[in-house]
């Protein structure tokens, strides 16, 4: 049986906002993923604070807690081959979803930067930290 690989994904307020979750959702499940995890939640400042530490004082760090807090959101970890992350990330498209390619997330629903829908792991190191902030018992 080949290794698996966990990642962390993250449907944002933005895209409940605009009604696009199960839309998100559906993609993700439909390219064949296991969800282990899934949480409707709205991620608190602290949450927020952690999940985004390696922005914190950039000028846009107060603004993004505030976003990513501001309404409900999807958590979850997904479970596929080796490099899921690579795979998901590729869905998302480009961050600026100005930039994504048709196709995908940001490209096909996508229309700002800094509301970019969905928010994908971009390592299994940082896989692990992000689950760990949402899904300590995981």
């Amino acid at each position: 049986m080949p290794d698996l690989e966990r990642t962390f994904v993250m449907i944002k307020p933005d895209a409940f906002q605009r009604r696009l979750s199960g839309e998100i959702l559906g993609r993700i499940e439909r390219r064949g993923f296991t969800l282990r995890g899934l949480k409707l939640l709205r991620v608190s400042p602290k949450q927020a604070n952690q999940h985004y530490a390696e922005h914190e004082g950039k000028p846009f760090f107060a603004d993004l807690v505030g976003f990513m807090s501001r309404g409900p959101a999807f958590v979850m970890v997904l479970e596929g081959p080796a490099d899921t992350y690579k795979v998901v990330r590729a869905m998302m498209g480009a961050t600026n979803s100005r930039d994504a390619a048709p196709g995908t997330i940001r490209g096909d629903l996508g229309i700002e930067l800094t509301e970019n829908l969905v928010h994908g792991s971009d390592s299994p190191e940082s896989a692990a930290r992000e689950i760990g902030i949402f899904f300590p018992n995981m």
